[in-house]
């Protein structure tokens, strides 16, 4: 008699069952967040949070390896050139395989490299490590966001989404100042040998509880897609990060060669949408919500990440502040991005995105003007200020759009629109920091050449990088005035039903 019962456990997935369930308890009806979504946010923190842990560990570099300043900053360059190289492959790898699978790909490679790094006996060998390490985080990101989409539901997701945003956004924010710490006590090894052991029970702890989510597919990989993903971005983002660094034809060249692969790229997947075979399936463009926020979080990313190196090199280059002092005036930034977040999420669950990304990306551009019109005598109270109040209105903007931009696509596309996500935050972030270093470097030279001080010249520079920024983000701006009202956000999530 109990035949027609046990059908009903398989009819989606376990996880997805399981969470139906919680949502029905009594005890938590605002909803709550599945165990597979805390696991995973806390794997994510761990591994993105290594990709600018190394920004204040670079004079260590130079003189343990004794190379130059432009050698040593591939050790943060390779990092993104692997996340641009890795990421557009991810789509098509989260369909074939489980979560599960994914999740001890990710972490185990991420291990790997953190052990190479920590006892790398040459600076080749620790770039290595990076290789390895980008590789795991590559494949994290979008597993996180994909899962999230199947498993929650649709009027809970911007709650959850804040929590993820302490993963996506306050992890590199975060960066700096626990390395500016860990550098305090000892070698920039002890970044690796502090990283290790914690990824390590992560991701044990993580692969005992988590469970399958959503159903794999089988699918032919295009090795002509990847090879023209990997190139493509890859040498787009190399391209970007030699721009400045001397002449113009090698980045432009790398810069063009890019984007001619990038663009073969996209065609090619437009003749495999034919035969629903392609790396990346571009179709979530056709998604007008998630075209909007695509172009809406490159541009915030621009201005986010690019900012986020100007304060670091203004605090110890100009006010002459040990690594751990200035890990600790960008630690509280970093922490009310983060703590803001999930608060942001349920605000958004009840009022949609408008409300929230609207004043918040006017917010970001004022305080990033703010932050222009500082000197070389501001008050250390006011820069960690407008430094906090800026990271807290960027947690306005990010957690809204992630949550609306992905929530309309169909559920086959979530891992895909994952996936050009992540390229893009990483391909925008790559743009942004070249873009605001060359303007920083060419308005200090015009200045120290029209007689101005090393620190008058510097600050100049500083300030006209700022304004670059705020200038990047009326472009945020703009798109969040194109953003759906509440009652149209969730249109094509299906995920959580």
């Amino acid at each position: 008699m109990t035949a027609p019962i046990e059908p009903a456990p398989p009819v989606a997935t376990g996880d997805l069952a399981e969470f139906e369930e919680d949502l029905a308890s009594p005890a938590v009806p605002a909803g709550r967040t599945p165990l597979v979504i805390k696991l995973l946010v806390a794997a994510t923190f761990v591994v993105i949070l290594n990709e600018t842990t190394l920004v204040n560990a670079v004079p260590r570099l130079m003189e343990d390896f004794r190379i130059s300043e432009t050698t040593a900053q591939w050790s943060l360059t390779v990092f993104m050139l692997t996340m641009a190289a890795v990421i557009p492959i991810t789509g098509w790898f989260l369909q074939r395989v489980s979560t599960r699978t994914a999740y001890a790909t990710a972490m185990s490679t991420f291990v790997a490299g953190t052990l190479v790094a920590a006892v790398a006996p040459t600076f080749g060998v620790l770039l290595v490590g990076r290789v390895i390490q980008a590789g795991g985080t590559a494949v994290m990101m979008p597993l996180l966001m994909t899962t999230l989409m199947t498993v929650v539901a649709t009027e809970d997701r911007g709650r959850v989404m804040g929590q993820v945003t302490l993963a996506m956004s306050c992890a590199p924010a975060l960066g700096p100042a626990v390395s500016g710490i860990l550098l305090h006590f000892g070698s920039w090894r002890l970044i690796f040998v502090v990283m290790l052991p914690i990824a390590v029970l992560v991701g044990l702890f993580g692969f005992r509880q988590l469970e399958n989510v959503g159903e794999t597919t089988k699918s032919p990989v295009s090795w002509l897609s990847v090879v023209l993903a990997a190139g493509g971005f890859s040498t787009f983002v190399y391209g970007l990060s030699k721009v400045g660094n001397g002449a113009w034809t090698e980045p432009a060249l790398l810069i063009g060669g890019g984007v001619v692969l990038v663009a073969a790229f996209a065609l090619y997947q437009l003749r495999l949408q034919r035969s629903d075979t392609p790396l990346m399936d571009l179709r979530t463009l056709k998604h007008r919500n998630f075209a909007v926020s695509l172009v809406l979080m490159s541009a915030g990313f621009m201005a986010f990440l690019g900012s986020m190196l100007l304060l670091p090199l203004y605090f110890q280059n100009l006010r002459g502040l040990t690594e751990l002092q200035t890990g600790l005036l960008v630690m509280p930034g970093g922490l009310a991005m983060g703590l803001l977040g999930p608060q942001v999420g349920k605000v958004y669950d009840r009022i949609g995105a408008r409300p929230l990304v609207i004043p918040g990306s006017v917010v970001m551009v004022a305080l990033l003007f703010a932050l222009s019109r500082i000197g070389a005598e501001t008050p250390y109270a006011l820069l960690v200020v407008l430094h906090v109040a800026l990271m807290a209105s960027l947690a306005t903007v990010f957690t809204p759009v992630f949550t609306i931009g992905l929530g309309d696509l169909e559920p086959q596309l979530y891992s895909h629109g994952s996936s050009l996500l992540g390229t893009l935050q990483q391909v925008a972030g790559a743009i942004g920091t070249a873009l605001l270093i060359v303007i920083m470097t060419n308005r200090s030279e015009h200045l120290a050449e029209r007689g101005s001080s090393d620190g008058e010249a510097f600050m100049g520079g500083l300030q006209w990088a700022f304004a670059a920024g705020a200038t990047i983000g009326l472009v945020v701006v703009a798109m969040s005035l194109l953003l759906p009202p509440k009652a149209d956000a969730p249109a094509g999530a299906h995920g959580g039903h």
